[in-house]
């Protein structure tokens, strides 16, 4: 019995020393953990950060490309039809697109759903306002019928994205 006491005296205390050297160590790796943990997010925040906003660079860019001002002026030099007009800019909205679709990694759901909806309206827009022209239609009938068209319906999505855009932007910061 007197054995059972004793050991119990060597055993308690030794016992107590072990766990208090568990829960130090435990608590000690659980910081160094989290630590590591925020180190790595911010190496990995300052790699992504400059590619998520060069993405909304180019996004911008792109909408800035294919907004309706923009793209008539760049693209319509008088010598198109209405017909020739309307495929050429359904071509450049495709191949802008095409050109960015990568950067969708890099922004919400969300927003690129909304430019995504964006692009499909104006598309839907040209082929329907194309479809009503006549035959010996010139190009620059098209854009102002277009024009005309949006100014009517108050077709503003590429503000709406820009701004949806600059929001997430802000997020960021």
């Amino acid at each position: 019995m007197d054995l059972a006491i004793e050991f119990a005296k060597l055993l308690i205390p030794a016992a107590l020393v072990l766990y208090a050297m568990y829960l130090t160590v435990n608590s000690f790796l659980k910081k160094e953990f989290q630590k590591n943990l925020l180190e790595s997010r911010m190496k990995n925040n300052e790699t992504v950060l400059p590619i998520r906003l060069q993405a909304y660079e180019r996004i911008s860019l792109f909408l800035e490309r294919i907004s309706p001002g923009n793209l008539v002026t760049r693209l319509n030099t008088q010598q198109y039809s209405a017909k020739e007009f309307q495929t050429l800019m359904i071509r450049e909205i495709r191949e802008e697109f095409n050109h960015n679709l990568s950067q969708q990694v890099y922004m919400s759901h969300e927003l690129w759903e909304s430019i995504k909806s964006t692009l499909e309206q104006y598309v839907s827009l040209i082929n329907t306002t194309g479809a009503e022209m006549n035959e010996d239609a010139k190009g620059l009938d098209l854009a102002k019928k277009l024009f005309e068209r949006m100014a009517e319906k108050n077709f503003n999505a590429f503000e709406q994205d820009l701004a949806q855009l600059k929001a997430e932007i802000q997020q960021l910061f």
